[in-house]
């Protein structure tokens, strides 16, 4: 599988509202964190996660996370 690109070296931190988001696992996206189908060709996919409450969400930066689409703190270590 190839390697997805760092698109920052930090969270996204945001105020999330219900619904379904397509996180973009490659780092290509010109809409981070959420996929804008900049993907195509690589041999990766979003993840696609459903949010069912309001709530702030770290969405990860880095593209390394071990829990993938969110924030683990990995970007830290790069």
């Amino acid at each position: 599988m190839p390697d997805a690109k760092v698109a920052q070296k930090a969270p996204y931190v945001m105020e999330m509202e219900p619904k379904k988001y397509a996180w973009c696992a490659c780092g290509l996206s010109q809409n981070q964190p959420f996929c804008d189908g900049s993907h195509k060709g690589t041999g990766l996919s979003p993840i696609i996660e459903e949010i069912t409450e309001s709530k702030r969400v770290a969405w990860c930066g880095c593209k390394q996370s071990g829990n993938k689409p969110f924030c683990d703190g990995t970007h830290s270590r790069l």
